[in-house]
């Protein structure tokens, strides 16, 4: 569909009934796909802002619901201030007399002190309730050697709830699950995730999907609800971990609607549930992918609940995200520097 891009992480379309496509690489700019041509102009270029390589870099993109009207929208990116590497959220706005190109002015909403170098999350996805809500990292390196995944004190291994309406940087929700609550960080929605690389609200039904980054063994994909935890450090997947002779306490935990071995992949990039025309066999299905093998599932859910995964498409891509355009067609965002719309075949 489109090539020429470098080291694509993320793909989101504005709700202003324009058709474009906004695809973030990864050194820090935002590139403008319209008509099926990329411009050659960045839409917003803040590299000097940003600080890249391997898992760093700017990460995320989000518009405002109202964006048509208000021309607000956010980006997620590592910096280094101090010395001390942050992941940033901060809002933006379109130039008033061109579409395609950002005012670079940004105003800093929320940042994240970052223990380590990888596992920064970096998704932002305004849900079906307005608000903004955040994938946060564990913050790094082998096994959560700090435990933040269960630690509720801090931001980090979670996904975060926040409101940017107000006039001040945000305003916790009200009835986010854990305000009020002695020794827990206000922000958070849910806990126990290890590095939520992609996640989506299903645009029929509300719910979120969350593709979450295995350890050593297994990849996971968790339909996540309010104040849930899932389970990381304490497992991978369905699994205990790290594997002890006695199990693990799960109380409390909710487990994955699929997970798939490091033998089929190594890197899940979660997607969105289909709700296109070009292929109606699938509908309703949430489609994913792996950055490691280049493989694409779908999950079928039964009238039980239940979840089952099939192979889709088998591929040569680093698939670094998937992106889902206004008619709900499936793009796949190539780390390689590509974006293909998924039709009877890549």
């Amino acid at each position: 569909m489109v090539s020429g891009l470098t080291a694509p992480v993320d793909l989101q379309v504005p709700p202003d009934s324009t058709d474009r496509l906004f695809v973030v690489e990864q050194e820090g700019m935002v590139r403008v796909v319209q008509s099926g041509t990329l411009v050659a102009t960045p839409f917003i270029d803040i590299r000097s802002r940003v600080t890249s390589g391997g898992e760093r870099g700017l990460l995320g993109l989000a518009f405002h619901p109202n964006y048509a009207s208000n021309r607000r929208f956010f980006l997620s990116y590592t910096r280094t201030s101090g010395g001390q590497l942050q992941s940033v959220i901060a809002e933006y706005q379109t130039s008033p007399g061109d579409p395609n190109t950002a005012d670079t002015t940004e105003r800093i909403v929320l940042t994240v002190d970052q223990p380590f170098e990888n596992h920064n999350g970096g998704q932002i996805q305004f849900g079906p309730d307005g608000f903004l809500y955040i994938g946060s990292g564990d913050g790094g390196w082998g096994g959560d050697p700090r435990g933040n995944g269960q630690n509720m004190d801090t931001l980090l291994g979670k996904i975060l709830r926040i409101d940017v309406g107000p006039a001040q940087l945000y305003a916790v929700p009200p009835d986010n699950p854990f305000v009020g609550h002695a020794g827990i960080q206000p922000e958070i929605w849910a806990s126990g995730v290890r590095n939520p690389w992609r996640f989506s609200f299903d645009r029929t039904t509300g719910r979120l999907f969350v593709g979450d980054v295995g350890q050593d063994s297994f990849e996971e994909v968790d339909l996540a609800t309010k104040g849930g935890n899932y389970g990381w450090n304490i497992m991978e997947g369905l699994h205990c971990y790290p594997p002890p002779a006695t199990g693990c306490n799960t109380s409390g935990l909710e487990l994955p609607i699929a997970e798939y071995s490091h033998s089929e992949g190594n890197s899940i990039t979660g997607g969105y549930v289909y709700r296109g025309a070009l292929r109606p066999e699938l509908r309703g299905t949430y489609m994913f992918g792996d950055f490691g093998s280049g493989r694409i599932w779908r999950l079928t859910e039964s009238t039980s609940g239940t979840w089952t995964r099939s192979l889709l498409l088998d591929t040569q891509l680093n698939i670094s995200s998937l992106g889902q355009d206004a008619a709900g067609e499936i793009l796949v965002v190539d780390y390689g520097g590509g974006v293909s719309r998924l039709r009877k075949a890549l």
